[in-house]
């Protein structure tokens, strides 16, 4: 029996398909039946999911000397991209967020300005040749102190190096039984194996290598969340290939009739349509 449904213009059509089951812009992420304590105690992967509520940041040795020196992005440029995504995204998420670095006063140069701007009222932990940061005292008392001032026990790691100054502070805080995400989406590395070696050292610990986006999008959960216009910030800025998309249709949104109609009140989807927010995403 033809049913009819709307197209993308708005407009009446006739079709042999199913109606569409279209989720009230009310619903909202449903929690796991099963917890991660439960799965684990009938001997079956538990997964502990990061939040904006559980997760803590560290952003190590992210320096000029030692970006320069990659060999697993084609450039810098795009090095640098998928560091700043991870920190516009802990940003975005107010997630607290540790910034340290190695010898800054010697050959591994500065951190990278745009972490500097990104969090100007964050201290950055110089570290003066401890190599992994976990050993060293300042960085593991302002550690220690966000985790008892805060009970956040997920730990998002991103290092320079992914066999060093990722995988070092990411096997100590495993020991500790914190779960840690190593964020693994083009770290600086030598050689291939290296990345083979320093995955295999950090899965065995339990931890679970993640890339960027896929971490941004999984603690996000929900477009309709309230931090959705700040999480734009991350995907227009450091995942072009998405951001022109989304771009272009919210700024061409107003000729865009829309086959969902709810009140502007509770259809949280449609806040980007302001014209502060087209102005800003447009550039003018």
């Amino acid at each position: 029996m033809p049913l009819v449904r709307l197209n993308r213009k708005g407009r009446s059509e006739m079709t042999d398909r199913a109606a569409d089951i279209v989720s009230p812009t009310t619903d909202r992420p449903l929690p796991d039946k099963t917890t991660a304590a439960d799965a684990r105690a009938q001997g079956r992967f538990g997964h502990d999911k990061p939040t904006v509520d559980n997760s803590i940041v560290l952003l190590i040795d992210h320096q000029i000397g030692l970006m320069v020196s990659t060999r697993d992005t084609s450039t810098v440029v795009e090095l640098r991209s998928n560091v700043l995504g991870l920190a516009r995204t802990a940003k975005a998420l107010q997630l607290p967020t540790l910034i340290s670095a190695s010898n800054a006063q010697w050959q591994n140069g500065d951190t990278v300005p745009e972490l500097k701007e990104l969090f100007p009222d964050t201290a950055i932990i110089r570290r003066t040749g401890i190599i992994n940061a976990y050993e060293d005292p300042a960085f593991r008392s302002a550690f220690d102190a966000i985790v008892e001032q805060t009970g956040r026990r997920h730990v998002i790691i991103a290092g320079v190096t992914i066999g060093t100054c990722c995988t070092f502070p990411t096997l100590f805080a495993s020991q500790r039984r914190v779960p840690s995400v190593p964020r693994h989406r083009r770290l600086r590395r030598l050689e291939q194996y290296e990345i083979d070696a320093a995955v295999a050292r950090m899965t065995r610990a339990g931890t679970e290598p993640v890339t960027t986006f896929s971490l941004a999008c999984e603690m996000q959960e929900d477009w309709k969340r309230e931090t959705a216009n700040a999480m734009l910030d991350p995907f227009f800025q450091n995942l072009p290939e998405y951001g022109y998309v989304a771009q272009n249709f919210w700024n061409n949104v107003e000729a865009t009739p829309s086959p969902i109609h709810s009140p502007p009140s509770r259809d949280k989807t449609r806040r980007h349509t302001t014209p502060e927010w087209r102005a800003r995403s447009s550039g003018r």
